[in-house]
């Protein structure tokens, strides 16, 4: 009897082995992406095809990036200007929002400006992610309709290192409550804060710089054409779904493969395995 008992239990053992393990169900919906600007063809073309094409200001230098080809602005001039989207800040509410990229900032210890990775809206409604004093701020607030002043979670951070970074607005509700802000770093969750839906808001979008007021940590972000970027930005992407875990594991793993000093895949060769699956 123990015999048999044994040999169940090993049975069993090399099944778990053997059989391949179903992958963690991702929240990433194709059918709520907003724009995908891969940089893949040097241009700030939205490569979902919603048509968020933007225009450079400056001339932000095509290289090669983690994920492909990538761009490299300068800090002084460079950036991009998007229209108007209703996936993205004229129609709404927003109840889910994820906004990622990869980045490499030239100079992280510059405090006396912000360098800015991506914002959307003004100083009543937004999202922004920069960086100021060798920190990388992610950021959201809807100060009308319900009145949520807020959040600015932050991480530290080095010069010339490759990261990844997301922010989140998950299952939000027009109230401010617990746990509907992420700030997500290199495919780990490191922050959640109150927050709630995102409702439309009119100024301009930009990527490497402030085109049109924002809401920074101190206060401050009013104004345009400033606080220029100095890096490289690469695969940003926005989506109306909440990434989980699953999702910011397979954004992030170009870093694994940039330790090695290799490139990755790029984002539509990332999209064509989720669509195998």
């Amino acid at each position: 009897m123990i015999r048999v008992f044994v040999s169940i239990g090993c049975i069993a053992l090399l099944l778990c082995v053997l059989l391949p393990i179903e992958p963690v169900s991702a929240q990433r919906d194709e059918g709520t992406v907003a724009a995908i600007w891969d940089f893949n063809d040097g241009s700030p073309k939205d490569a979902s095809k919603k048509g968020v094409n933007g225009n450079f200001t400056g001339k932000p230098k095509v290289i090669d990036g983690i994920a492909g080809k990538a761009l490299q602005f300068n800090g002084t001039d460079d950036g991009i200007k998007f229209p108007d989207s209703a996936d993205i800040n004229t129609g709404g509410p927003y109840t889910d929002r994820t906004v990622a990229a990869l980045f490499s900032c030239d100079d992280v210890g510059i405090d006396a400006r912000k360098q800015v990775i991506f914002e959307e809206g003004g100083a009543t409604r937004g999202l922004v992610i920069y960086v100021h004093d060798g920190k990388l701020y992610g950021a959201g607030w809807n100060r009308a309709e319900y009145n949520w002043n807020g959040a600015w979670p932050f991480a530290e951070i080095k010069s010339k290192r490759w990261y990844h970074v997301g922010i989140v607005i998950r299952d939000a509700a027009p109230k401010v409550e617990k746990d509907k802000f992420e700030m997500w770093l290199d495919g780990k969750l490191i922050a959640q804060e109150k927050g709630g839906q995102l409702h439309a808001h009119s100024d301009d979008l930009g990527i490497g710089h402030l085109n049109q007021n924002t809401v920074y940590h101190d206060g401050g972000g009013g104004g345009t054409n400033l606080d220029w970027f100095g890096g490289i930005i690469d695969e940003m992407l926005i989506y109306n779904s909440a990434f989980d875990e699953a999702d910011f594991a397979e954004l992030a793993s170009p870093l694994s493969v940039e330790a090695q000093g290799k490139f990755t895949t790029t984002w539509g060769h990332l999209k064509a395995q989720r669509t195998e699956r």
